[in-house]
């Protein structure tokens, strides 16, 4: 006795998984760039870069452009709670602000586990393609992309790893990253969605 086999829901759907968020492009600050409220990374070629970051509006001193720079957590924290907090100045031709590039800019990272193909040039920071959440080891703490019909939604953090939902999805559970970090400062436990894992991207 022989069976036909199960015919495969998704076989004349390949887009079932919805299409990656663009991806994260750094741009010197040294350009015409809005830079207030911005996520920056600052560094030196050769050297490195430093992340989570967020920057204010551009300074004049003498003859050098200077570029306010706070962390993250304490930006958030200064926007919400209307505080003031300590923005060290650095040199603008040392900060880049992270932009949303091109849909077209946004390829498939299948050489991410050879390591001859993720060498980069230590010029600049790196252009960021996004990856599919399904596919990291660890999620819980990063940065993710929601699409929801078709449209971006960031400022999110997961907040667990991968876990078999109620109905028995495959689920991250995420949250606002101003919720994020109040958790930090306050200790108040976030408001989190639960959201399908092949919904979300690291960005």
């Amino acid at each position: 006795m022989t069976f036909d086999p199960v015919p495969d829901p998704f076989a004349d759907q390949p887009d079932w998984v919805p299409r990656p968020p663009r991806p994260i492009v750094p741009v010197a600050a040294s350009g015409r760039v809005e830079l207030r409220g911005r996520r920056v990374l600052v560094g030196l070629p050769g050297l490195g870069w430093r992340t989570d970051l967020r920057a204010d509006e551009r300074v004049v001193q003498g003859s050098r452009t200077y570029v306010p720079v706070i962390p993250e957590h304490e930006w958030y924290r200064a926007e919400a709670e209307q505080v003031e907090v300590f923005a060290p100045l650095v040199p603008a031709d040392r900060v880049w602000v992270e932009t949303i590039g091109d849909a077209r800019d946004t390829t498939a990272d299948a050489s991410r586990s050879d390591l001859l193909a993720r060498l980069v040039s230590l010029d600049a920071p790196v252009h960021r393609a996004p990856l599919p959440a399904m596919e990291v080891d660890s999620i819980s703490g990063r940065r993710v992309v929601q699409i929801v019909d078709g449209t971006e939604h960031r400022d999110l953090r997961a907040v667990t790893e991968v876990y078999s939902g109620a109905e028995g999805d495959i689920c991250v559970r995420v949250t606002g990253e101003l919720d994020w970090y109040r958790w930090a400062w306050s200790g108040q436990p976030p408001t989190t969605l639960e959201v399908p894992v092949h919904l979300l991207w690291l960005e």
